[in-house]
Protein backbone atom coordinates (compact mmCIF):
# COMPACT_ATOMS: atom_id res chain seq x y z
CA UNK A 1 0.00 0.00 0.00
CA UNK A 2 1.52 3.71 -1.23
CA UNK A 3 2.24 5.81 1.60
CA UNK A 4 0.63 9.11 -0.21
CA UNK A 5 -2.95 9.23 0.30
CA UNK A 6 -5.72 8.65 -2.80
CA UNK A 7 -7.87 11.44 -1.67
CA UNK A 8 -6.78 14.11 0.31
CA UNK A 9 -9.26 16.73 1.96
CA UNK A 10 -8.73 20.16 4.04
CA UNK A 11 -10.73 22.15 4.99
CA UNK A 12 -13.55 21.91 1.89
CA UNK A 13 -16.75 24.24 2.40
CA UNK A 14 -19.33 24.15 0.01
CA UNK A 15 -22.51 26.68 -0.15
CA UNK A 16 -25.42 26.32 -2.35
CA UNK A 17 -27.11 29.85 -1.78
CA UNK A 18 -27.74 30.39 2.37
CA UNK A 19 -26.92 26.36 2.74
CA UNK A 20 -24.03 25.58 3.92
CA UNK A 21 -23.79 22.18 2.53
CA UNK A 22 -20.30 21.42 3.70
CA UNK A 23 -18.59 22.99 6.83
CA UNK A 24 -14.56 22.55 6.91
CA UNK A 25 -14.54 18.78 5.91
CA UNK A 26 -10.86 17.00 6.57
CA UNK A 27 -10.90 13.30 5.15
CA UNK A 28 -8.13 11.53 3.96
CA UNK A 29 -8.43 8.27 2.27
CA UNK A 30 -5.94 5.73 1.78
CA UNK A 31 -4.79 4.05 -1.03
CA UNK A 32 -5.45 0.67 -1.88
CA UNK A 33 -8.18 0.28 0.73
CA UNK A 34 -11.71 0.43 1.08
CA UNK A 35 -13.20 3.44 2.46
CA UNK A 36 -17.06 4.11 3.14
CA UNK A 37 -18.53 7.77 3.58
CA UNK A 38 -21.63 7.30 5.72
CA UNK A 39 -24.00 10.33 6.43
CA UNK A 40 -27.83 10.92 6.97
CA UNK A 41 -29.87 12.69 4.04
CA UNK A 42 -28.26 15.93 3.67
CA UNK A 43 -24.86 15.17 5.83
CA UNK A 44 -22.58 16.84 3.02
CA UNK A 45 -21.12 13.58 2.01
CA UNK A 46 -22.45 13.77 -1.58
CA UNK A 47 -21.51 16.97 -1.92
CA UNK A 48 -17.48 16.19 -0.96
CA UNK A 49 -17.87 12.97 -3.38
CA UNK A 50 -18.94 15.11 -6.00
CA UNK A 51 -16.23 17.66 -5.44
CA UNK A 52 -13.80 14.73 -5.21
CA UNK A 53 -15.02 13.51 -8.85
CA UNK A 54 -14.71 17.14 -10.25
CA UNK A 55 -18.45 17.66 -10.16
CA UNK A 56 -18.23 20.49 -7.70
CA UNK A 57 -15.76 23.70 -7.16
CA UNK A 58 -15.19 24.01 -3.84
CA UNK A 59 -15.81 27.64 -2.01
CA UNK A 60 -12.86 27.32 0.18
CA UNK A 61 -10.44 24.61 1.22
CA UNK A 62 -8.26 21.66 -0.96
CA UNK A 63 -9.13 18.30 -2.53
CA UNK A 64 -6.57 16.50 -3.64
CA UNK A 65 -7.32 13.32 -5.95
CA UNK A 66 -4.78 11.45 -6.69
CA UNK A 67 -2.32 13.86 -6.24
CA UNK A 68 -4.72 16.05 -8.86
CA UNK A 69 -7.01 19.08 -8.60
CA UNK A 70 -10.08 17.24 -9.60
CA UNK A 71 -11.58 20.81 -11.02
CA UNK A 72 -8.77 22.40 -12.39
CA UNK A 73 -6.82 18.81 -13.90
CA UNK A 74 -9.61 17.08 -14.64
CA UNK A 75 -8.32 16.04 -18.37
CA UNK A 76 -5.79 14.63 -16.24
CA UNK A 77 -7.28 12.37 -13.40
CA UNK A 78 -10.71 11.17 -15.66
CA UNK A 79 -8.95 8.56 -17.29
CA UNK A 80 -7.33 7.41 -13.61
CA UNK A 81 -10.98 7.08 -11.99
CA UNK A 82 -14.02 5.73 -11.99
CA UNK A 83 -17.48 6.96 -11.15
CA UNK A 84 -20.55 4.99 -10.54
CA UNK A 85 -23.77 7.26 -10.61
CA UNK A 86 -27.03 6.75 -9.01
CA UNK A 87 -28.82 7.66 -12.49
CA UNK A 88 -26.48 5.57 -13.96
CA UNK A 89 -25.46 8.35 -16.73
CA UNK A 90 -26.45 6.24 -19.73
CA UNK A 91 -28.40 7.39 -22.50
CA UNK A 92 -31.64 5.80 -21.89
CA UNK A 93 -32.08 4.42 -25.36
CA UNK A 94 -28.45 2.70 -25.70
CA UNK A 95 -28.13 -0.98 -25.74
CA UNK A 96 -26.61 -2.12 -22.29
CA UNK A 97 -23.45 -4.25 -23.10
CA UNK A 98 -23.22 -2.29 -26.11
CA UNK A 99 -22.65 0.88 -24.23
CA UNK A 100 -20.34 -1.46 -21.83
CA UNK A 101 -18.21 -2.09 -24.74
CA UNK A 102 -17.74 1.35 -26.00
CA UNK A 103 -16.73 2.79 -22.76
CA UNK A 104 -13.95 -0.56 -22.51
CA UNK A 105 -12.64 0.81 -25.98
CA UNK A 106 -12.40 4.47 -24.16
CA UNK A 107 -9.55 3.00 -22.07
CA UNK A 108 -6.13 1.53 -22.56
CA UNK A 109 -6.47 -1.33 -20.70
CA UNK A 110 -9.62 -2.03 -19.68
CA UNK A 111 -11.04 -5.45 -18.47
CA UNK A 112 -12.34 -8.39 -20.41
CA UNK A 113 -16.21 -7.47 -21.09
CA UNK A 114 -17.61 -10.90 -21.81
CA UNK A 115 -16.32 -11.99 -17.95
CA UNK A 116 -17.66 -8.86 -16.18
CA UNK A 117 -20.43 -9.91 -18.43
CA UNK A 118 -21.02 -13.12 -17.14
CA UNK A 119 -19.52 -12.17 -13.36
CA UNK A 120 -22.37 -9.77 -12.73
CA UNK A 121 -25.24 -11.11 -14.39
CA UNK A 122 -25.47 -9.07 -17.32
CA UNK A 123 -25.89 -12.03 -19.80
CA UNK A 124 -29.57 -11.79 -20.26
CA UNK A 125 -29.68 -7.91 -21.05
CA UNK A 126 -28.07 -8.82 -24.41
CA UNK A 127 -29.22 -5.58 -26.95
CA UNK A 128 -32.22 -4.56 -24.12
CA UNK A 129 -32.07 -0.60 -23.92
CA UNK A 130 -30.68 0.81 -20.79
CA UNK A 131 -34.21 2.02 -19.79
CA UNK A 132 -35.74 -1.50 -20.30
CA UNK A 133 -33.84 -2.95 -17.86
CA UNK A 134 -34.94 -3.79 -14.49
CA UNK A 135 -33.29 -1.31 -11.53
CA UNK A 136 -31.25 -4.00 -10.09
CA UNK A 137 -29.77 -4.41 -14.18
CA UNK A 138 -29.34 -0.53 -14.02
CA UNK A 139 -27.33 -0.90 -11.05
CA UNK A 140 -24.91 -3.76 -12.19
CA UNK A 141 -24.39 -1.91 -15.47
CA UNK A 142 -23.49 1.25 -14.03
CA UNK A 143 -20.97 -0.64 -11.78
CA UNK A 144 -19.51 -2.86 -14.58
CA UNK A 145 -19.09 0.95 -16.60
CA UNK A 146 -17.46 2.45 -13.42
CA UNK A 147 -15.03 0.09 -12.94
CA UNK A 148 -14.13 -1.65 -16.72
CA UNK A 149 -11.22 0.93 -17.99
CA UNK A 150 -9.45 -0.64 -14.74
CA UNK A 151 -9.51 3.07 -12.60
CA UNK A 152 -7.23 3.24 -9.76
CA UNK A 153 -9.44 4.80 -7.81
CA UNK A 154 -13.43 4.15 -8.10
CA UNK A 155 -16.21 5.98 -6.34
CA UNK A 156 -19.31 4.11 -5.69
CA UNK A 157 -22.84 5.26 -4.86
CA UNK A 158 -25.26 3.10 -3.43
CA UNK A 159 -23.65 0.02 -5.39
CA UNK A 160 -26.46 -2.48 -4.35
CA UNK A 161 -29.74 -0.49 -4.10
CA UNK A 162 -32.25 -2.35 -5.44
CA UNK A 163 -29.95 -5.54 -5.51
CA UNK A 164 -31.21 -9.30 -4.70
CA UNK A 165 -29.17 -11.06 -2.78
CA UNK A 166 -27.46 -13.12 -4.91
CA UNK A 167 -26.29 -10.03 -7.30
CA UNK A 168 -25.32 -8.32 -3.87
CA UNK A 169 -22.75 -10.64 -2.75
CA UNK A 170 -21.44 -10.45 -6.47
CA UNK A 171 -20.99 -6.60 -5.77
CA UNK A 172 -18.90 -7.02 -2.87
CA UNK A 173 -17.37 -10.13 -4.07
CA UNK A 174 -15.94 -8.05 -7.25
CA UNK A 175 -15.38 -4.83 -4.55
CA UNK A 176 -13.35 -6.71 -2.71
CA UNK A 177 -11.31 -8.03 -5.98
CA UNK A 178 -10.83 -4.41 -6.44
CA UNK A 179 -9.19 -3.59 -3.44
CA UNK A 180 -6.88 -6.91 -3.60
CA UNK A 181 -5.78 -5.41 -7.11
CA UNK A 182 -4.06 -2.48 -5.44
CA UNK A 183 -7.66 -0.01 -6.55
CA UNK A 184 -8.78 2.20 -4.16
CA UNK A 185 -12.58 2.04 -3.76
CA UNK A 186 -14.59 4.75 -2.29
CA UNK A 187 -18.38 3.62 -1.32
CA UNK A 188 -21.34 6.29 -0.19
CA UNK A 189 -23.87 3.60 1.22
CA UNK A 190 -27.33 3.50 3.28
CA UNK A 191 -26.72 0.07 4.19
CA UNK A 192 -24.55 0.00 7.38
CA UNK A 193 -23.93 -4.08 7.38
CA UNK A 194 -22.85 -3.13 3.71
CA UNK A 195 -20.21 -0.94 5.05
CA UNK A 196 -19.52 -3.21 8.38
CA UNK A 197 -19.05 -6.21 5.98
CA UNK A 198 -16.34 -4.99 3.21
CA UNK A 199 -14.96 -1.39 4.70
CA UNK A 200 -11.21 -1.04 5.93
CA UNK A 201 -12.17 2.52 7.02
CA UNK A 202 -15.46 3.99 7.79
CA UNK A 203 -15.65 7.96 7.73
CA UNK A 204 -18.98 9.07 9.14
CA UNK A 205 -20.52 12.78 7.95
CA UNK A 206 -22.69 15.21 9.81
CA UNK A 207 -23.81 18.41 9.43
CA UNK A 208 -20.95 19.23 6.47
CA UNK A 209 -18.08 17.91 8.97
CA UNK A 210 -16.48 14.40 9.56
CA UNK A 211 -17.48 13.32 13.35
CA UNK A 212 -16.34 10.12 13.47
CA UNK A 213 -13.75 7.80 11.24
CA UNK A 214 -11.77 4.88 11.93
CA UNK A 215 -12.25 0.96 11.16
CA UNK A 216 -15.45 -1.09 11.85
CA UNK A 217 -13.87 -2.53 14.62
CA UNK A 218 -12.74 0.80 16.32
CA UNK A 219 -16.02 2.61 15.99
CA UNK A 220 -18.04 -0.30 17.24
CA UNK A 221 -15.54 -0.38 20.25
CA UNK A 222 -16.63 3.50 21.16
CA UNK A 223 -18.62 3.67 23.93
CA UNK A 224 -20.18 0.67 25.81
CA UNK A 225 -18.67 -2.39 24.46
CA UNK A 226 -21.82 -4.39 23.56
CA UNK A 227 -24.74 -5.12 25.78
CA UNK A 228 -26.29 -7.88 27.70
CA UNK A 229 -29.40 -9.03 26.21
CA UNK A 230 -32.74 -11.50 27.74
CA UNK A 231 -36.03 -12.29 27.54
CA UNK A 232 -38.28 -12.95 30.86
CA UNK A 233 -41.24 -11.85 32.83
CA UNK A 234 -42.37 -8.46 31.48
CA UNK A 235 -42.21 -5.21 34.24
CA UNK A 236 -39.02 -6.70 36.09
CA UNK A 237 -37.82 -4.15 38.86
CA UNK A 238 -34.48 -3.69 37.60
CA UNK A 239 -33.18 -0.95 40.64
CA UNK A 240 -31.94 -4.02 42.34
CA UNK A 241 -30.06 -5.18 39.22
CA UNK A 242 -28.57 -1.83 38.32
CA UNK A 243 -26.98 -1.26 42.24
CA UNK A 244 -25.37 -4.63 40.93
CA UNK A 245 -23.77 -3.36 38.04
CA UNK A 246 -20.60 -1.58 37.06
CA UNK A 247 -20.85 2.46 37.28
CA UNK A 248 -22.54 3.93 34.23
CA UNK A 249 -24.36 0.86 33.39
CA UNK A 250 -27.88 0.68 32.33
CA UNK A 251 -30.76 -1.78 32.44
CA UNK A 252 -33.59 -1.12 30.26
CA UNK A 253 -36.87 -3.00 28.86
CA UNK A 254 -36.79 -2.08 25.61
CA UNK A 255 -40.12 -3.85 25.06
CA UNK A 256 -42.20 -5.89 27.15
CA UNK A 257 -40.17 -9.31 28.56
CA UNK A 258 -37.24 -8.17 26.53
CA UNK A 259 -34.25 -6.63 28.88
CA UNK A 260 -31.19 -5.19 27.79
CA UNK A 261 -28.03 -4.29 30.09
CA UNK A 262 -25.43 -1.52 28.42
CA UNK A 263 -22.03 -2.03 29.66
CA UNK A 264 -18.39 -3.89 28.60
CA UNK A 265 -19.48 -7.46 28.54
CA UNK A 266 -16.95 -9.37 30.69
CA UNK A 267 -17.42 -12.54 32.51
CA UNK A 268 -18.03 -10.96 36.06
CA UNK A 269 -21.22 -9.23 34.49
CA UNK A 270 -22.36 -12.01 33.39
CA UNK A 271 -21.95 -13.72 36.44
CA UNK A 272 -24.02 -10.50 38.15
CA UNK A 273 -26.64 -10.37 36.06
CA UNK A 274 -27.80 -14.48 35.97
CA UNK A 275 -26.81 -14.50 39.49
CA UNK A 276 -29.40 -11.62 39.96
CA UNK A 277 -32.14 -13.71 37.76
CA UNK A 278 -31.50 -16.13 40.11
CA UNK A 279 -31.84 -14.61 43.18
CA UNK A 280 -35.50 -12.91 41.61
CA UNK A 281 -36.44 -16.10 40.64
CA UNK A 282 -36.59 -15.22 36.52
CA UNK A 283 -35.33 -17.72 34.11
CA UNK A 284 -33.74 -15.49 31.18
CA UNK A 285 -34.43 -16.63 28.10
CA UNK A 286 -32.56 -16.42 24.84
CA UNK A 287 -29.66 -14.40 26.86
CA UNK A 288 -27.12 -13.70 24.37
CA UNK A 289 -24.12 -11.31 24.13
CA UNK A 290 -24.50 -8.52 21.44
CA UNK A 291 -21.85 -6.24 20.41
CA UNK A 292 -22.68 -2.78 18.96
CA UNK A 293 -22.90 -2.77 15.30
CA UNK A 294 -22.14 0.09 12.89
CA UNK A 295 -25.77 0.73 12.66
CA UNK A 296 -26.16 1.50 16.55
CA UNK A 297 -22.62 4.19 16.37
CA UNK A 298 -24.48 5.63 13.55
CA UNK A 299 -27.48 6.26 15.11
CA UNK A 300 -26.07 7.24 17.94
CA UNK A 301 -24.11 10.17 16.62
CA UNK A 302 -25.87 11.10 14.24
CA UNK A 303 -29.83 10.89 16.09
CA UNK A 304 -32.41 8.78 15.33
CA UNK A 305 -35.11 11.50 14.09
CA UNK A 306 -35.94 11.43 10.38
CA UNK A 307 -34.46 12.99 8.07
CA UNK A 308 -36.04 14.67 4.73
Amino acid sequence: MHSEPAVQIAGLVKRYGDKLAVDGLDLTIATGAITAVLGPNGAGKTTTIETCEGYRRPDAGTVRVLGLDPVTQSAALRPRIGVMLQSGGVYAGARAVEMLRHTAKLHAHPLDVDALVERLGLGSCGRTTYRRLSGGQQQRLALAMAVVGRPELVFLDEPTAGLDPQARRATWDLVRDLRRDGVTVVVTTHHMDEAEQLADHVAIVDRGTVIADGTPEELCRGGAEGSLRFDGPPGLDLDPLVKELPEGATAVETAPGSYRIEAPVDPKLLATVTGWCAAAGVLPERLAVQRRSLEDVFLDLTGRELRS
